[in-house]
């Protein structure tokens, strides 16, 4: 079992690098965060011109497929908030609250987190968690 980032159900939506990666991935069981989800439909529609009932649609059949889309327990919460207040700086570490909450996820259930920004690679790896990297759009590996 994996712990998906945003960036990595993008990339399966997007046919990006990562696609056949995440698709993979998918065939198993796997977990995002509600926060994460949230992230995926905000891009596709608002910075990629998806329709929103779509993507919802298209997440909706994921989860009928295995992806379990994982509300923010207090918890988890919590535990973002001390990882982004541990490790985050504007240059050396620019992971968002929605990238601590889905590192949060993966740390919390012990479970590798798939992602390609090496910023929040390095804030799992720092924290003892594994990560699953992903190619980026430069098909490079956290």
């Amino acid at each position: 079992m994996t712990v998906l980032d945003a960036y990595a159900v993008l990339a399966y939506f997007r046919a990006e690098n990562a696609a056949d990666e995440v698709a993979e991935l998918l065939r198993k069981p796997t977990i995002l965060s509600a926060v994460n989800a949230a992230e995926v439909i905000d891009q596709l529609v608002r910075v990629f011109g998806y329709d929103g009932d779509d993507v919802h649609a298209d997440l909706a059949l994921l989860a009928k497929s295995g992806l379990m889309i994982e509300a923010v327990v207090p918890d988890i919460g919590l535990q973002a908030g001390r990882l982004r207040a541990r490790h985050y700086h504007r240059e050396r570490m620019p992971v968002s609250m929605a990238d601590c909450v889905a590192a949060a996820t993966a740390l919390s259930h012990r479970l590798p987190l798939a992602t390609s920004d090496p910023a929040l690679a390095r804030l799992v790896r720092a924290e003892g968690g594994q990560v699953h990297g992903l190619p980026d759009s430069d098909g490079r590996r956290p």
